[in-house]
């Protein structure tokens, strides 16, 4: 048996790089904080450079206040930090303030740290090799700060083996950034890796753009100009937060949720509450597989919000997680309701790219000339007079019906048009003053459908049935006491239960609409989503869901002959329903052409 070991304090290189190994995740995470305490020193052009995705060189340059000698010595100190002037962590109005991120750092690498304060005939350098600390010593930089990170991880070298391709290190650097520039728009930011620019975004001039304006131009150079020409605004208060950011609409989806960005207190943040509001805000305008773009900007009282969860601070808690949750589904919800009947405009783009003429190679077919003009046709492959006569020929089974109009209605006066054919009694053709309109008739119909059965559901209530032998389900102490604290909201959705004994509740009644339901499995996966998200998701998706359902059952079928006046009746409804430009699953009822673009596919203009 081996003697017993004796306590011993840690070396402070040692514990700097058991602190690193929380706060330093890889070179992303050293460029996060690094650029964090640019933006707490006021800078407005930050400037990183990597090398190696980060491994071998991270070099972050910002123009703020800059540190004097004495300040530098501090700086590379544990728990060193001067934005906490009061030592009151519910009071954090700063990025960084826990003091860990430069000696983290610096323990783990080669590190040099070049500061000039403003005012100041000089600056002064520090050097850290692998946490050993040298002296201050004149320098040469302009106001501002340097920081010089070599060799990341030499001193940790199990830490290195774990770092990807330098392609991808690069990525997430620049998924960093882009967040922080987000929340930023009056800052500059460039991002360099092997000499090539990843990022490289002027800050918005004052003088030109409103805030609004400013963060919108901001948001479209990083998350695409598409997502600026189809988002809606989001402005919100509720006793004492403020929600702020722009929502792309239900048509404007992604495969995944890794266009949705969410800040608090200009804070990047990832959290299970805040996702889970958006996509109960989307839940009945998007199938499951695909995720809305959004940008949302969280304001909050620094007392109500706990920032000191994690040391990557990418995590917060809220003391009142209900009045967050709500505002934020409340918010989205209003915005796409007043977007109304619109669609994105990417549907009539993708449409219009479709009816574009292709060979099928790189090089387009030559529309610009027109037949009259002498067009050169020597690089149109052999085969393709034969296939321009197929696209020509008229397609089999075609159904068109075409009814005469009033002559009292016009296309000007109405969003949608005036309807003017039926094809394949499946697709209405409506003119507008601008263009063309074609409508999916099932789609458009389904939608207006499930937004009368929500207004039916909100306005009498969820309809419940009575189970002929109530079922108790036992689910444990802490899942009982959550499930009846809510028993109240529940009710409202249609499920009655209340506790029943220690550790089980019992349900009596269940809604309607969903009909035979696994009241086990039912009950047991809502006492689960309170203790993760705080709130009973579930069973408003499985009542939502319902109401699709016979939405899609209810509405009018492809195939089936409309009149003149059910199409322009249908156009009407859905110019008077929020949410009528796309189906329940998030597809397009109609795509829009306008007439110039029309006119350009075929050589007009």
């Amino acid at each position: 048996m081996s003697a017993p070991r004796t306590l011993r304090r840690l070396p402070s290189t040692l514990v700097n790089r058991i602190a690193a190994g929380e706060v330093v995740e890889r070179p992303a995470s050293a460029v996060k904080e690094l650029v964090e305490n640019a933006l707490d020193a006021g800078a407005r052009r930050i400037a990183v450079t990597l090398k190696e995705g980060g491994r071998t060189f991270i070099s972050v340059v910002d123009d703020g206040v800059g540190m004097s000698p004495d300040e530098l010595r501090l700086a590379v100190e544990r728990h060193c930090t001067s934005k906490l002037p009061d030592d009151d962590l519910t009071d954090i109005r700063t990025l960084g303030f826990r003091g860990e991120a430069l000696p983290s750092i610096a323990s783990v690498s080669r590190f040099i740290i070049t500061s000039r304060p403003v005012g100041a005939d000089t600056a002064w350098s520090l050097e850290i090799d692998g946490g050993a600390k040298a002296e201050p010593r004149p320098a040469a930089h302009p106001q501002g700060t340097r920081v010089e990170v070599r060799e990341l991880f030499f001193a940790t070298p199990a830490r290195l083996k774990f770092l990807k391709e330098p392609r991808t290190e690069s990525g997430h650097v620049a998924d960093a950034m882009r967040r922080l520039a987000m929340a930023h728009p009056e800052v500059a930011f460039r991002l360099e890796s092997e000499e090539r620019a990843l990022i490289d975004l002027a800050a918005a001039n004052g003088s030109l753009l409103s805030g609004d304006a400013a963060r919108l131009e901001r948001l479209a150079a990083i998350m695409g100009r598409e997502f600026a020409d189809n988002a809606v605004a989001i402005d919100a208060n509720r006793e004492g937060f403020r929600l702020t950011g722009f929502a792309g609409l239900p048509t404007l989806n992604r495969p995944t949720g890794q266009h949705q960005y969410l800040f608090v207190n200009g804070r990047p943040v990832r959290d299970k509450l805040l996702a889970g509001a958006v996509r109960g805000a989307y839940q009945d305008f998007l199938a499951r597989d695909r995720h809305p773009m959004v940008a949302l900007f969280l304001e909050a009282p620094p007392e109500m919000v706990d920032v000191n969860v994690h040391p990557a601070k990418t995590e917060v808690r809220f003391r009142d997680a209900g009045i967050v949750r709500g505002m934020i589904v409340g918010a989205l919800r209003t915005a796409l309701s007043a977007a109304g009947h619109r669609a994105s405009t990417t549907v009539s783009d993708a449409a219009l790219g479709a009816f574009r003429p292709h060979t099928g190679f790189s090089t387009p077919l030559p529309m610009g000339g027109g037949y009259g003009n002498g067009g050169d046709y020597s690089s149109v492959p052999r085969g393709l007079a034969e296939a321009a006569m197929q696209f020509m020929a008229p397609l089999d089974g075609l159904s068109a019906r075409v009814e005469e109009q009033p002559a009292n209605i016009a296309p000007g006066n109405y969003p949608l048009g005036v309807a003017r054919a039926q094809l394949h009694e499946t697709y209405i053709v409506a003119q507008t003053d601008q263009g063309v309109v074609i409508v999916d008739q099932h789609a458009a119909h389904e939608r207006l459908v499930h937004e009368r059965l929500k207004n039916q559901l909100e306005a009498e209530g969820v309809k419940r049935q009575a189970l002929l032998l109530p079922e108790v389900v036992e689910i444990g102490e802490d899942g009982a006491r959550r499930l009846a604290q809510r028993a109240g909201e529940l009710a409202d959705m249609g499920l009655m239960l209340e506790p029943f004994g220690l550790g089980a509740v019992v349900v009596r009644e269940t809604p309607a609409v969903l009909g035979e339901v696994d009241i086990q499995g039912l009950v047991r996966d809502l006492a689960d989503e309170l203790a993760e998200m705080g709130d009973h998701l579930s069973l408003k998706e499985k009542v939502e869901e319902v109401c699709g359902t016979l939405a899609c059952h209810t509405s009018v079928r492809a195939g089936r002959r409309l009149t003149v006046e059910e199409m322009n009746a249908l156009l009407r409804q859905m110019e008077a329903t929020p949410h009528s430009g796309q189906c329940n699953h998030g597809r397009p009822t109609y795509v829009e052409l306008k007439l110039a673009d029309i006119e350009r596919l075929f050589g007009r203009r």
